[in-house]
Order: structure tokens, then C-alpha cells, then sequence
């Protein structure tokens, strides 16, 4: 692809980086910054400095926040006994938009994938577990991807929180294998938090 402008192609390389962003949606991405006139284009200059100074990781749970505890976790109404735990902030978004889970979240940061070099020490994990010294959680959820990395991920904190007896639940499989949670529809994923099954169960099958 030839470029007229060194800017234009230096732009169109730093959308293609984005996620699911090719070359030429990168080009579109580009033509419609130089349209916008300047108040558009300082607006959203500013939104992306904000995301890199305004925002920061709840000292909690690991959710994004503005402020060092979420909105989530501060919220007298949210039941303090039980953790979801989840991937990342796409699944609380995904599960907060079912609006049938009213407890608390815990977010892992990633899956283990030793393909990729992410071990259990690269995770939220430690934090977890530290959580339930205090007795005051009674159910944990597994919200974690139906994935071979969602698999592995599951049974390594099945096998950490098993000695602190808790009961310990994961979403019911609705969610089809393969799938990850911020594609699931809301009443299928809905329904999975809802009907949600014992994990060891699954590992009988």
C-alpha cells in the first residue's frame, strides 16, 4: 500500500496494531480522523491520555477504575459473599449487562497459557486466595472461557481454593466450548450464571 504522507502511514501502522485492525480498516480509521475537524480530533487525543493517566486497577478486585476502589466493590447492595472471578474487564461488562449477578468480582488478569509464557505467577491469583483467609466468602464462581486455557486455568484454582472449603461453582455451560464470554448473547450467559453448576462435577464427566 503507497502512501502519500509519511503521517498517513505512520497512522495507518499504529490503528493496524490495534486488535482485529488490518491495514486497510486502518486507512479508513485514518481518513476519518483527517475529516473531523479539530475539536473531534483534540477530544479524542484527550480521551486516549486519559486512559493512560486517569484510570487505574481497583486495589480489590483488579476491575478498571477511576478511583482506587470500584464503583463495584464500594456498592452497599452487591453481595460481599460471593466472587465471580473472570479473565479480564470485557466479562464483567458482559455478565454486568445479563443484570442477574449481584455479587463481587475478582479479575484474574489473563489465563494460563504456557504457549504464550503465562504462568499461575503472572495472574491475580495470590490475591485471590488471600481473600478467603477472612471467612467472609462463601461461594466463588469460575466465569472463565471455554477454552483449553479457561480449562487449565479453572482446575489450577480448583486445586488452590479446594483446602479452604468454599463452595466453588462455574458458569453452566451454555456457554458452547470454544467460546469466550464477551461474544455470548445475554440471556445464554444470563442463564449460565444463574444455573450455574459444583465444579468438581465436571471433572466427573
Amino acid at each position: 500500500m503507497e502512501f502519500s504522507s509519511k503521517i498517513i502511514e505512520q497512522a495507518v501502522e499504529a490503528f493496524a496494531q490495534l486488535p482485529g485492525v488490518g491495514r486497510k480498516t486502518a486507512l479508513r480509521y485514518v481518513l476519518h480522523v483527517i475529516k473531523q475537524d479539530k475539536h473531534q480530533t483534540d477530544n479524542l487525543n484527550k480521551l486516549i491520555q486519559q486512559l493512560k493517566t486517569d484510570l487505574r486497577f481497583c486495589k480489590n478486585c483488579h476491575n478498571i477504575s477511576e478511583q482506587e476502589i470500584c464503583e463495584i466493590c464500594t456498592n452497599p447492595s452487591r453481595d460481599q459473599q460471593i466472587l465471580c472471578v473472570v479473565q479480564d474487564y470485557r466479562d464483567i461488562l458482559a455478565i454486568e449487562n445479563t443484570g442477574l449477578y449481584k455479587g463481587l468480582y475478582h479479575v484474574l488478569g489473563g489465563l494460563i497459557s504456557p504457549m504464550e509464557g503465562i504462568t499461575p505467577s503472572n495472574l491475580n491469583i495470590e490475591t485471590l486466595l488471600s481473600k478467603l483467609n477472612d471467612n467472609t466468602i462463601s461461594e466463588i464462581i469460575l466465569a472463565l472461557n471455554a477454552t483449553m486455557e479457561g480449562e487449565t486455568t479453572a482446575f489450577y484454582l480448583f486445586r488452590k481454593i479446594a483446602p479452604f472449603n468454599i463452595k466453588l461453582s462455574a458458569i453452566a455451560r451454555g456457554i458452547a466450548v470454544g467460546d469466550e464470554l464477551e461474544y455470548a448473547d445475554e440471556v445464554t450467559l444470563g442463564r449460565s450464571i444463574t444455573n450455574r453448576i459444583p465444579f468438581d462435577s465436571l471433572l466427573k464427566k
